[in-house]
């Protein structure tokens, strides 16, 4: 995957669209491309895709016009069906109603305490085909604050940091109770957390307000004069769960509910989700105190490591079974910056993360 920068001239979401279609036209039809036909290969109707695609942005639009502008702007601006760019930003609601299993995506690490800034890393597993390239934004939201995040070309929003010092880690879930409904997409979430939020108190109360059709979790995370806090805010129709950070500080997610009547309803079918909380939770004593880098390294279990979460994609598979480790990122809080490196653990510890 190669990462493209954007610095946004504008806080006015029409006119931000209107800069981003122009600067990354061919990245946004290639990304609606990729994902339409995997949608197709996965099973899901092209109808079913689109009409999926058109509610979601209805509820989008309901729940945050200016990021329903924005993907409007985009899209006219890059010359693109609106409905084509709203199936990337709805692709989690999409996947949710996929005949075939779901499998994960990330692996997330959040240490926080009192005096301390935060210190987190996640690893973004995907498939490698579906994303090309993938964008690194920084802009400015109409109420003055300063955001800079890592998204795909089309979804609102995804991992990222404010100049309030939050910072933002997300995973996918699954549940029984996700449906073709249309709801406000997840990664929509995501954005109004980091353009909006100043607390972990309003961060919770942005993911609340979101009627939701799909499932995921939102780790959030900040760093004051006095510490940090986090909490992982699970997402799901059937409600919102929150997970809290253990005695010792550490925060983990992967891929399945952890809060107690959430995961009653868990489908996630991937068994990797498991393994990877597990090496995270035996690896807690090695990261507190690192430097970004050396957190990656320790991550994924020192070099030559093949660590749960260093996803290697198996070549023998067919491209839809085939996973790998797409982003390593840290989140810096306190210095309102991303640390990211577009690879595994192991690699962005030898080859160095870069500071966005």
């Amino acid at each position: 995957m190669e990462l493209r920068t954007f610095t946004s001239t504008t806080p006015d979401a029409v006119a931000r669209g209107r800069e981003l279609g122009a600067a990354f036209g061919p990245q946004y039809r290639r990304t609606a491309e990729l994902y339409l036909a995997h949608f197709a290969e996965l099973g899901i109707p092209a109808d079913d895709v689109r009409a999926l695609a058109e509610r979601t942005h209805a509820s989008l639009q309901a729940w945050a016009p200016d990021l329903a502008a924005e993907a409007e702007a985009i899209a006219v601006r890059a010359e693109l069906e609106l409905w084509r760019l709203a199936a990337v930003g709805g692709r989690t609601e999409i996947l949710a109603v996929a005949p075939r299993p779901r499998a994960g995506e990330c692996s997330t690490a959040v240490h926080v305490g009192p005096g301390l800034a935060a210190e987190t890393l996640q690893t973004w597993d995907w498939h490698e085909f579906l994303v090309p390239e993938g964008l690194l934004l920084e802009l400015t939201a109409l109420n003055g604050l300063r955001v800079k995040m890592f998204t795909e070309f089309g979804t609102p929003g995804k991992i990222g940091v404010n100049s309030a010092g939050v910072g933002l880690h997300f995973n996918i879930l699954s549940h029984r109770t996700d449906s073709a409904a249309g709801g406000v997409p997840v990664h929509a979430v995501a954005r109004r957390v980091l353009e909006e939020a100043r607390s972990i108190e309003e961060a919770q109360s942005i993911a609340a307000s979101a009627t939701v059709s799909a499932s995921t979790v939102l780790t959030v995370f900040e760093t004051t004069p006095t510490g940090s806090r986090a909490a992982a805010f699970e997402l799901a129709p059937a409600g919102l769960g929150i997970v809290e950070p253990g005695a010792d500080g550490w925060l983990f997610h992967t891929n399945h509910f952890l809060d107690p009547a959430l995961s009653a309803g868990d489908t996630m079918e991937d068994a990797t989700t498991v393994a990877r909380l597990a090496h995270l939770d035996h690896v807690r004593g090695e990261l507190v105190g690192l430097a970004s880098t050396d957190r990656a390294l320790a991550a994924c279990g020192g070099r030559g490591s093949a660590a749960e979460i260093c996803m290697i994609p198996d070549l023998t598979l067919s491209p839809l079974d085939q996973w790998t480790t797409l982003l390593t990122v840290a989140v810096d809080t306190e210095g309102f910056a991303l640390e990211v490196f577009p690879g595994r653990p192991d690699e962005a510890a030898a080859a160095g993360l870069t500071r966005f």
